[in-house]
């Protein structure tokens, strides 16, 4: 499959094709910035599953290579965090996506600023391409987020004519995805030893989808609830047999509706 790409900003046409990455190919196996990197990436995906959104036909990843041929030079750009709405099945272990020649386009591409090189924005369009031109260029991923977890400042771009423009929050501070029938926002609070601001999921009624350990604590309070409406209720059944018995009723012997 061939894509020709032209702008402005480039000096010649660009073809672009879509082959899947060759077994032989050597990935670059290199170590995310910071831990904080996989326990951001491994929450989004966990309330999504503990909430039945994730599908088999579903790719959900993280560091994981996205590919294209650009000049028939192979490209890989590895987002914090990708969502594809169905992806063709394999037999075996998969190593890479290639857009069309192995599903559909992402949907969503996230990145976790970790460091000041700026290459999260990088527009570089000479090989290899910086990582904004890549998605917003060649791949043309419609949403591309980008997270900045120690001040929690999250940009939501949209892809409208060609180019990624800056959506602006909702009046909650959340960013409505209308191809997951989700919102995407930052909360801020602790998980597994890290404390600081997340991203979270909402659903279309405003309700955040919880992690296990929220679910843990839920379940606990409910069972905490029912302990407590059920020993209320003991304590009135109490009162009332002690009621009867000082008007000098016997509860055990009281006459039924009928007679």
């Amino acid at each position: 499959m061939i894509a020709q790409l032209s702008t402005a900003r480039i000096n010649h046409e660009l073809v672009v094709t879509w082959e899947p990455l060759p077994k032989d190919f050597q990935l670059e196996d290199d170590p995310v910035d910071n831990d904080g990197q996989p326990l951001l990436a491994g929450a989004l995906r966990e309330s999504l599953e503990l909430n039945g959104f994730i599908q088999p036909q579903m790719l959900i990843l993280s560091n994981f290579g996205l590919c294209a041929t650009i000049d028939e030079k192979i490209v890989v750009k590895a987002p914090d965090w990708l969502y594809v709405a169905a992806a063709n099945p394999i037999e075996s272990t998969r190593r890479s996506y290639t857009p069309h020649a192995e599903g559909d386009l992402p949907t969503l591409v996230m990145e976790f600023i970790s460091d000041v090189d700026g290459s999260e924005y990088s527009v570089k369009r000479t090989f290899p391409p910086g990582k904004w031109f890549f998605y917003e260029q060649i791949l043309r991923v419609p949403i591309y987020a980008i997270f900045e977890p120690e001040g929690g400042l999250l940009e939501f771009y949209q892809l409208q004519n060609d180019r990624y423009e800056l959506v602006l929050p909702d009046a909650d501070g959340r960013q409505w995805i209308a191809e997951m029938n989700l919102f995407l926002g930052t909360w801020r609070g602790s998980k597994e030893g890290r404390s600081g601001y997340w991203l979270r999921w909402w659903d279309e009624s405003g309700t955040m989808l919880p992690w296990a350990v929220e679910q843990i604590e839920q379940e606990r309070q409910r069972a905490e609830q029912e302990r407590q409406r059920a020993e209320q209720e003991h304590q009135r059944a109490e009162q009332l047999v002690a009621y009867l018995r000082s008007q000098g009723i016997d509860p055990d012997n009281l006459p039924s509706s009928t007679d």
